[in-house]
């Protein structure tokens, strides 16, 4: 397309956060043509974080968590209804209701949702519950207020832990499952693991590691749990916290180069066909794309945080809106947060990209500290845990490659850190999926490629 493409026909697949915001930023860059957001959700777009916290805790209802629009959006809102295929050729998104909808260039912000407990029958019983939805947390919430015996949650990632925090604040008795080693290891690794692990069980929570669920009992309704130790326990809730599923299904018969592990891109956000092909009207963001990185080795990296949502879907619309020469890749360094057990934890970079860990500032005895990561010899990610003053400090190290383990006297350090491994576990591990995930280069089809004979 000759000049800047700011007019024709743009369509979104993904009416929450990154759908918004590269809605928003469209406009914002002048983008005066035909716009049309699809979401499967009757909602408007709502913020997601609040509903393992504040929502939990009754803080908040989960019908006051929408998300604010920053300006007059001029859109066609198609809510309620689900994306069931994709026609790239002749530019249609078709829909579940029979409908389809033309575009020129088009957004794939579908996100993820919960990942179900594997047994249906199991999963049915009234009482298993996930969270990923406003309607699970106002859901969850009131069966919270109702004072169940016990709730178990099964996988103690960042969600899990955050459900139980939320449980423990309430006063009401909780269990925690995990296959691995300890909670939020899959994210942080071994050290601030074991300090999670300390502190869930400062805070009352019966945390289980190094155990699985075997069995949901009830008929009809939830009764308890068996592990895979021979013990059981009865519980009124079961909160399936195992990670998500990438809402990718939709495109199986597209062409487009998408899978289990998400859409993947290029670092301008533009998605590859199955043959390797870049497209140069269908753009990925959010928690369903898969992009690479300079900072880790040009991996695929698949990232479930908010803040990645946001710049990617920003980067995303104003590569929409913009001929090749003006064009700029999403280079954001990831960063989040959680707050659980009286912790503020945040976090930049990838934990999990790394081979080693110190603690650079504080120390683990205090729950007050910044845990610095490397990777052969460079820094590639930082943790907080009540201190974060000091994050944008190490995020600058990041992004230079500084070496690991830092210098001492950086950013207020008192001491020489003494490295030690991260102790990262392998996922297939875990008893949830990761937030963060460096997926490796291979897309997700193998194809085989079969020439015609001569």
């Amino acid at each position: 397309m000759l000049g800047e493409p700011r007019t024709g026909r743009i369509v979104v697949v993904g009416a929450s956060l990154a759908g918004l915001r590269a809605a928003e930023t469209l406009r914002a860059e002048g983008f005066t043509g035909s716009l049309t957001l699809i979401g499967e959700e009757t909602h408007p777009p709502y913020d997601r974080p609040p509903l393992s916290k504040q929502v939990l805790l009754g803080k908040v209802t989960a019908d006051r968590t929408g998300l604010p629009q920053r300006r007059r959006l001029d859109a066609d809102w198609r809510l309620g209804v689900r994306a069931g295929g994709l026609d790239p050729v002749g530019k249609r998104v078709l829909l579940d209701d029979g409908a389809d909808v033309p575009f020129d260039r088009l957004l794939i912000a579908t996100g993820t949702r919960a990942r179900p407990w594997p047994r249906p029958d199991e999963a049915a019983l009234d009482g298993v519950v996930t969270l990923r939805t406003s309607g699970d947390a106002a859901a969850l919430a009131a069966r919270l207020d109702a004072g169940p015996g016990r709730v178990l949650v099964i996988g103690a990632g960042f969600t899990g832990s955050e459900i139980a925090s939320a449980c423990r604040e309430r006063g009401l008795e909780v269990t925690v499952a995990e296959r691995g080693p300890a909670p939020l290891v899959g994210a942080l690794g071994g050290t601030l693991g074991a300090l999670a692990a300390k502190l869930q069980r400062a805070h009352g929570v019966d945390l289980r590691c190094g155990v699985t669920v075997t069995a949901l009992e009830g008929d009809g309704r939830l009764t308890g749990a068996q592990f895979s130790d021979g013990t059981r326990i009865d519980a009124d809730i079961a909160v399936i916290a195992l990670g998500a599923v990438r809402n990718t299904e939709w495109l199986a018969e597209s062409g487009i180069a998408a899978g289990p592990r998400g859409v993947t891109c290029d670092a301008g956000c533009r998605a590859f066909d199955m043959y390797g092909i870049v497209t140069d009207d269908i753009f990925a963001a959010g928690d369903v794309a898969r992009f690479p990185h300079p900072l880790f080795e040009y991996q695929l990296l698949s990232l479930e945080h908010w803040g990645n949502a946001v710049a990617q879907a920003e980067v995303a619309a104003h590569n929409m809106v913009s001929p090749g020469p003006r064009r700029r890749p999403h280079l954001t360094v990831p960063a989040f947060w959680s707050s659980q057990f009286g912790l503020n934890i945040k976090s930049v970079g990838v934990p999990t990209f790394s081979d080693q860990v110190v603690i650079a500032q504080g120390s683990l005895k205090d729950a007050r500290l910044v845990a610095v990561y490397g990777y052969r010899g460079r820094v590639t990610a930082a943790v907080s845990v009540n201190q974060a003053r000091s994050l944008d400090y190490y995020r600058h190290l990041i992004e230079t490659a500084a070496p690991f383990p830092p210098a001492p006297g950086a950013a207020d350090q008192r001491e020489s850190p003494v490295p030690v491994p991260s102790d990262v576990p392998d996922p297939k591990l875990l008893s949830h999926g990761p937030t963060v995930a460096l997926t490796g280069h291979l897309p997700d089809r193998r194809l085989t490629v079969v020439q015609p004979a001569r």
